[in-house]
């Protein structure tokens, strides 16, 4: 059986995903996340006021926090948690998400903190195009790959699989 070329389209990412492809584009401080962060505010500030904590040193690299860190630090949500607590532990998992699931990058281990102005108002996710998003990143990561240097693919890898 002969197969003839394809490619991914929103509508698969939509499907696929079930991501939305409507919307707000994500954008902006992916690529120069210095430049937007709320009002000059410091990234490690504003990062312990939305998740209640602030990694330890050895835990940061530049704008990047160990998965381990946030995986350890945000497992298990403590009995009793106020309406805050649970909110911080939301805006964290909804990160590792990001990261894991749509964004990654080819270590796997470093969370980059770039998605803090997506989780600062968590009654916004819904409005953003991540299925977009999601799209524009595997293909940028496509093209990456093709340099023959490069040995490894960091992207929604489930889109090619599928």
């Amino acid at each position: 059986m002969p197969f003839k070329k394809c490619t991914i389209t929103l509508q698969d990412v939509a499907y696929q995903l079930g991501l939305s492809i409507d919307g707000q584009y994500v954008s902006g401080c992916l690529m120069e996340f210095e430049r937007h962060i709320k009002g000059g505010h410091p990234a490690w500030a504003w990062f312990e006021e939305l998740l209640g904590v602030l990694p330890s040193a050895n835990c940061i690299d530049k704008f990047m926090v160990k998965c381990t860190w946030m995986q350890e630090t945000f497992s298990e949500i403590p009995q009793g948690a106020d309406d805050e607590t649970v909110r911080r532990y939301a805006r964290a998992y909804i990160m590792m998400l990001l990261l894991m699931q749509l964004f990654g990058d080819k270590s796997g281990t470093r969370l980059h903190i770039r998605w803090l102005p997506y989780v600062a108002r968590l009654e916004d996710m819904g409005r953003y195009s991540w299925g977009s998003a999601a799209l524009s990143w595997l293909y940028r990561c496509m093209c990456r790959v093709a340099n023959r240097n490069v040995v490894k693919l960091a992207s929604p890898l489930q889109l090619l699989q599928l």
